[in-house]
């Protein structure tokens, strides 16, 4: 931000808008500018008035009123730069807006520059061709980096807690620190140090990943999700998992340094309880990495407009606390209306899908994207172009040594031994069966075997089976142009038979 605020000074733009919840962190890069400028510095706040930082004592309390204050910059002769914290709600009122709008022509002449500083954008019409927009972006990993570097240092000088990072562990909690301001990243590291009973280790990465929840739940547009599944509970689909399992390492900087990309994400299209929600919630739990949950459907707002702000605002967001896996579940009912938008909402839906796919296709942040579908058919084809995905992988019906390894996952998950059972026959009798089918058939049959008040046997579980209807014999139609549609156009997240 300093080396754009510095050349937009210079060359005598008289109204900046620094957008920022880091105030602190914002000041001391202004207050080091104006030095560099050799220009007098003035930050304001309608609590206490304008405040010089080199003459903290002086504070004059009588410009709290923003007419007066703006009065007093314009009849100013010297240079200066002049921060205004917190300004924005008083651009509701017209006769702020209009006396802003005039000191911006004011002072087109002099050597003055009013910076708006503030977490909120919300700019007046009548002001949009007077202000220039300046982001503050949050710490880089250098940044972070050093602040963790004082944080271990100030802890050995006192000498109060144990420090046991080495030099891969602190990569990875720099990492997990990204998104965060640079209170917010101390903050996590002081809580995690006092979890731990004084001590720092690789366990920090927790309490950063609790504190990136935080940010979530004040959006509202995303979904925080807590798994303990991890890729070796998911049954089959070894060329999905061998796919990821060489991505693990990715948003690392071994990685970056080796001239890789961080992966864009992948599409899971496939038949229903095949595992494909399963493996979003396995591989944010395996890659250490929060997961978030975009409901596409709480995106659309009756507002008009709304629905394409909540969309940048969930991405910024999701983009804050990245390194993240975002999860968009069953993405095709989401944008199911594209085709009709214009008909049926004014052109909404295509709008807000064209601000995603253009996301997806051109995001810099290191956001991997797990989008699953069921029905093909409702899938934009602009959403399967090479280019949005970095693979689209189909998971169809799992095979008898699939079914085999599924029903042993299940039984031991329910402290069961697979080794009382005949996993083969399981495998066999439960053929054309999902995932979800084959799971909710041990819960039936644990069902039958408590209600007898005895232990879950074979026949419990065979009986189940011969009662079960398959989704697959249901919707076999469904199911056979699933299939053909992905000869061609996906890889199979399954070995060959």
């Amino acid at each position: 931000m300093q080396h754009d605020l510095d050349i937009y000074i210079r060359a005598r733009y008289t109204l900046l808008w620094v957008v920022t919840s880091e105030e602190s962190r914002a000041l001391a890069e202004i207050d080091q500018l104006a030095k560099e400028q050799r220009k007098p510095l003035y930050v304001w706040s309608a609590t206490t008035g304008v405040a010089n930082p080199a003459i903290p004592t002086r504070v004059d309390g009588g410009k709290r009123d923003p007419l007066a204050l703006l009065t007093a910059i314009m009849e100013d002769r010297e240079p200066g730069l002049w921060v205004l914290r917190d300004f924005h709600p008083f651009l509701r009122d017209h006769t702020v807006v209009r006396r802003l709008r005039e000191a911006a022509f004011s002072l087109e002449s002099s050597n003055k520059t009013i910076i708006l500083l503030g977490p909120v954008l919300k700019i007046p019409p009548e002001l949009e061709k007077e202000i220039t927009v300046v982001d503050f972006s949050l710490p880089t990993r250098d940044e972070l980096d050093r602040q963790l570097d004082r944080i271990v240092e100030s802890a050995r000088s006192h000498g109060k807690i144990d420090i046991a990072l080495d030099r891969r562990q602190k990569a990875r909690l720099v990492q997990a620190c990204l998104g965060l301001t640079i209170n917010e990243a101390g903050n996590a590291i002081a809580k995690a140090i006092i979890q731990s009973g004084g001590r720092l280790d690789g366990d920090a990465v927790e309490a950063v990943t609790e504190e990136k929840q935080q940010i979530i739940r004040k959006s509202g547009l995303l979904e925080y999700y807590r798994s303990d599944d991890q890729l070796t509970t998911v049954g089959g689909l070894e060329t999905l998992k061998e796919w990821l399992r060489k991505r693990v390492r990715a948003f690392g900087e071994e990685a970056r340094a080796f001239g890789l990309p961080e992966p864009k994400g992948i599409l899971l299209v496939g038949v229903q309880g095949c595992g494909k929600s399963l493996v979003a919630k396995s591989v944010a739990n395996s890659w250490r990495l929060p997961l978030l949950r975009l409901d596409v459907g709480r995106l659309f707002s009756s507002l008009v407009g709304s629905s394409e702000e909540n969309l940048r605002n969930a991405i910024k967001v999701a983009e804050s606390i990245a390194p993240v896996v975002l999860w968009v579940d069953e993405i095709e009912k989401g944008f199911s209306g594209v085709g009709s938008s214009n008909v049926s909402d004014a052109g909404t839906a295509a709008r807000v899908f064209g601000s995603f796919i253009t996301w997806l296709q051109e995001k810099k942040a290191p956001v991997f994207v797990i989008a699953t579908a069921n029905t093909v058919s409702q899938l934009p084809p602009e959403l399967v172009r090479k280019g949005r995905f970095d693979e689209i992988f189909f998971v169809d019906l799992p095979d008898t040594a699939e079914r085999r390894e599924i029903w042993k996952i299940h039984l031991l998950k329910r402290n069961r031994n697979p080794d009382d059972f005949d996993l083969h026959t399981l495998a066999m009798a439960s053929d054309g069966l999902s995932g979800a089918e084959i799971e909710q058939a041990v819960i039936a049959g644990l069902y039958e075997a408590f209600d007898q008040n005895r232990p879950l046997e074979m026949s419990d579980l065979l009986d189940v089976l011969q009662d079960t209807v398959p989704l697959s014999q249901m919707m076999q139609e469904e199911i056979d142009a699933l299939r053909s549609w992905a000869r061609q156009r996906a890889r199979r997240a399954s070995l060959p038979a």
